[in-house]
């Protein structure tokens, strides 16, 4: 497989990509397709710093990555995270992640970000692999959850 193409999101890719993110993140959480694709619309729109961005494969969107200045009901108060890494089931394992991570830090590098953030319990071993480091073990909604970070 070639190596993916990623760049800042469009309009076209919001829908698909926010019917990913629910499965992944949302389920049960009562957040619906019309929140998730207003939140994403915000970020495309935004300021430029935060940013979204979509790995393709033949144009189609088949995964995500956002940096974003909040993380959703963070208990930290750090700034700005790598947030909402997706990519399509029959995707993974092909270095789509592991390049849209690199596309955000990139572009956080630009931004004049020194250090990132993010949270992750089942994802260690993949963002350890990347440079990332545990910072600190916590429990969110009952399970348990991983501070990472990343000096740029």
């Amino acid at each position: 497989m070639m190596p993916p193409i990623v760049e800042a999101m469009a309009e076209g890719d919001i829908e698909v990509i926010a019917r990913l993110r629910l499965e992944a993140f949302f389920e049960g959480t009562g957040r619906s397709l019309d929140e998730d694709m207003a939140g994403l619309r915000e970020l495309v729109a935004g300021d430029g710093f935060e940013a979204a961005f979509v790995a393709r494969d033949r144009g189609r969107p088949i995964g995500s990555c956002l940096l974003v200045r909040k993380e959703i009901s963070s208990p930290h108060s750090l700034t700005p995270w790598l947030a909402g890494l997706i990519v399509e089931q029959a995707h993974r394992g092909a270095g789509v992640g592991s390049a849209l991570v690199r596309t955000v830090e990139a572009h956080a590098v630009s931004a004049g970000v020194g250090t990132l953030y993010l949270y992750t319990w089942q994802a260690r071993g993949f963002y350890e692999a990347l440079g990332w480091s545990a910072v600190e073990t916590f429990e969110q909604d009952g399970g348990p959850m991983l501070l990472m970070s990343r000096d740029l």
